[in-house]
């Protein structure tokens, strides 16, 4: 009895603590603090190291200014920019001599493989072009046809253009004639291998005078290319989604 009456008597009622939410209060406070303390020093550049990272990322991505133009500091007025554009030259005036030979050299060789770069793939495009064009000549000399188109290339790709020497369109109408169909009909097995997108221009009447059954020559040149799209996708098996037509 006196053992158990000792243990009530020893035991202290818990209270609550109602300040609890000071030590809350307390982180949120000191989050803050840091927070600003982040924001305070990064707004205090370095602009010579700023500099010269902008100068290296303008290199690696093969531009000869800042990457950055425009951008702004958190602390300092709207409009104001942490530095102005600068060339690589410009970094390099603080190296010694033999450092800024250096990187003139670099700089140089630098532009020297990216302008072989693209003349590399450019003469690689003119040959894949060449190939297409020499498969449509194939197709159409094996009909006969070969003298009804004309081809060129150019920054557009390859331009294959159905020559006037025959009738490919009568005048006023947008149907095909009959020697236009064989051009398109033996064009058509070679323009579905392939996997480029195919824009078909029309154009309107050689004689300057206005469509008998259209409202102007657009509503003509436009008809006609939309013809041949169809054609193409309708007899040839081209693909629709490679396809566009434009008016001219």
């Amino acid at each position: 009895m006196s053992r158990k009456g000792g243990r009530r008597g020893g035991h202290e009622e818990e209270h609550e603590n109602h300040e609890r939410w000071l030590v809350t209060y307390a982180d949120m406070v000191t989050l803050l603090m840091v927070l600003f303390i982040v924001m305070f020093a990064m707004s205090q550049v370095d602009e010579k190291k700023f500099n010269a990272l902008k100068v290296g990322l303008a290199a690696g991505f093969g531009q000869s200014t800042s990457l950055l133009d425009g951008s702004s500091q958190i602390l300092e007025q709207p409009g104001t920019a942490i530095a102005a554009p600068i060339a690589p030259s410009e970094v390099s005036a603080d190296l010694p001599p033999k450092e800024q030979a250096a990187v003139a050299n670099a700089v140089a060789r630098y532009d020297t493989l990216r302008q072989e770069r693209k003349v590399v793939s450019a003469e690689l495009e003119v040959d894949r072009l060449v190939s297409i064009r020499k498969k449509l000549f194939a197709a159409l000399a094996a009909k006969g046809l070969q003298d009804d188109v004309r081809t060129t290339i150019d920054e557009r790709g390859l331009t294959v253009s159905l020559v006037s020497r025959h009738v490919v369109f009568e005048a006023n109408v947008a149907e095909l004639s009959p020697r236009g169909r064989m051009v398109v009909d033996a064009l058509a097995p070679v323009l579905k291998s392939l996997t480029e997108p195919l824009a078909i221009d029309g154009h309107t009447n050689q004689v300057k005078v206005k469509p008998k059954y259209f409202p102007t020559d657009w509503e003509l040149s436009a008809a006609r290319s939309v013809r041949v799209l169809r054609y193409l996708n309708e007899v040839g098996g081209v693909a629709n989604a490679r396809m566009t037509a434009s008016a001219f």
